[in-house]
């Protein structure tokens, strides 16, 4: 795993992105060098800005196989899907072309060029494709890994690893402890000759810790001396954090959050969630003011009621705050203080209000809250009091969810979609612990990226 923008990203995944744009670029070139010839091609790349306009086809294709989910760990094994989307990316990369050299006459490539070069990238990008998922799938490619423990982590740890080849790790065998048969412990040389002697079975050259009662159990002395024959020790508490994208809750320890490098908010941090937070939504107010005032004109006239809907949620250190949306269902659906989750069918919603949530436009008057200084852009999603009592109630550590003050999107929303039960609810606190462990501009703006996408798809709307 690469740590990038905060974030863990696969190796193979960020190989296989780079080497498509790569693909891609070269295709262009082969075209250019097809049509033109290789010295009218030399002049044209070196002295026409060549190069920069297939940098821009490049980049159009590359944004385009990342928002059909192209590197969606379901998608890469998928040979139907892989297929279905890349001709869904071709088309799509035709037409958003088709719009940028209207607005960019000079940014065009020659007609020749560029339908050379699109079929050179059909090719070879299914090529690529077909190869990487073979080799992606050979075990003999894959690193060998050993389980030690059977904790509550070792199950859902190695089903999660078992299922994403594109990890390149492969689990060969788990350890549930290391014994002698009867109930005297073992030596620090019989753990380790024990232990050694299992990674050399399994040939393993990566051992990862999911046990669950480490004290007095744990053979440090037997993994230090693993670790210096170059064998990887690794805890499969942070192992788990760097596939998944969220924090393993069930074997969480207030020891770990204690003394864990995050989960502390500098000074220059909380300024720079204000100041970033206040500048973006800003802007997008000014320029969905006009959105907002027709969107509240066709509430009016669509059902009785007022276009603003408000709503108590709970906020930083578990203070409650007004929050501002645009009302979707009939006026007093929730009166009775009976806040019942949305549902795909519900009869509450009005006719506009069902278009609202299906686009999210709903959420745009947030951006009041967001200048007010009641939310971040960027943070847990809150919820109604009522929600966030059962959740105190029934989640370990939630209360940790009111470290920093919620947002209009998050590091849950893009990663798990609506949540209606308590399951539903600690699953997203795992992924909010991994925001407030790692935040920083750098995944505050891929979290932003990624929103752009699920909006542009109308993804996880109710």
């Amino acid at each position: 795993m690469i740590r990038f923008l905060n974030a863990y990203f696969p190796t193979r995944t960020l190989f296989l992105g780079i080497s498509e744009a790569l693909l891609v670029a070269l295709a262009f070139v082969a075209a250019t060098v097809a049509r033109l010839g290789t010295s009218d091609a030399t002049l044209m790349l070196n002295y026409e800005q060549g190069f920069v306009k297939i940098l821009v086809v490049a980049t159009v294709f590359i944004i385009c196989m990342y928002y059909f989910d192209l590197y969606d760990s379901f998608i890469l094994s998928n040979r139907r899907e892989v297929l279905t989307r890349l001709v869904q990316v071709l088309g799509t990369v035709c037409i958003l072309l088709a719009v940028l050299y209207y607005a960019f006459p000079k940014l065009q490539l020659g007609r020749g060029i560029f339908l050379i070069g699109f079929l050179l990238v059909a090719l070879f990008v299914f090529l690529w494709r077909r190869l990487f998922l073979l080799v992606n799938t050979m075990p003999r490619f894959a690193e060998r890994a050993l389980i030690l423990g059977d904790g509550p982590l070792a199950k859902p740890l190695t089903e999660e690893i078992e299922s994403r080849s594109e990890l390149g790790l492969r689990i060969v065998g788990q350890l549930r402890g290391l014994e002698n048969g009867n109930a005297s412990p073992l030596s620090e040389a019989e753990q380790f000759e024990q232990l050694s002697r299992q990674v050399q079975t399994y040939r393993a050259s990566r051992v990862i810790v999911a046990m669950g009662e480490r004290r007095g159990r744990l053979p440090v002395e037997a993994l230090l001396r693993l670790k210096s024959r170059g064998v990887r020790i690794q805890d499969g508490s942070e192992v788990f954090e760097a596939i998944t994208g969220k924090v393993p809750i069930e074997s969480l320890h207030l020891s770990w959050l204690l003394f864990s490098s995050g989960f502390q908010l500098s000074r220059p941090l909380l300024i720079y969630k204000r100041v970033f937070s206040f500048l973006i939504s800003s802007i997008c107010f000014v320029i969905t003011a006009p959105v907002m005032a027709l969107v509240a004109i066709a509430i009016r006239l669509d059902s009785p009621g007022p276009a603003i809907f408000k709503q108590d949620r709970i906020g930083e250190g578990g203070k409650p705050f007004t929050l501002f949306k645009f009302r979707t269902m009939v006026d007093g659906a929730d009166r009775d203080d009976n806040h019942r989750p949305a549902e795909k069918t519900d009869e509450r919603f009005t006719r506009v209000g069902k278009v609202l949530r299906r686009t999210r436009l709903d959420e745009l008057p947030q951006l009041i809250n967001i200048l007010r200084g009641d939310m971040y852009f960027v943070g847990p999603r809150p919820f109604v009091p009522n929600q966030e009592q059962e959740c105190l109630e029934k989640i370990p550590y939630y209360r940790q969810r009111w470290a920093v003050k919620p947002g209009a999107t998050g590091w849950a929303q893009i990663n798990r979609g609506y949540c209606v039960t308590v399951e539903d609810n600690k699953e997203k606190l795992a992924y909010d612990l991994f925001y407030i462990k790692n935040i920083s501009v750098g995944l505050d703006l891929l979290i932003m990226f990624q929103t752009i996408k699920i909006l542009l798809l109308s993804r996880g709307s109710r």
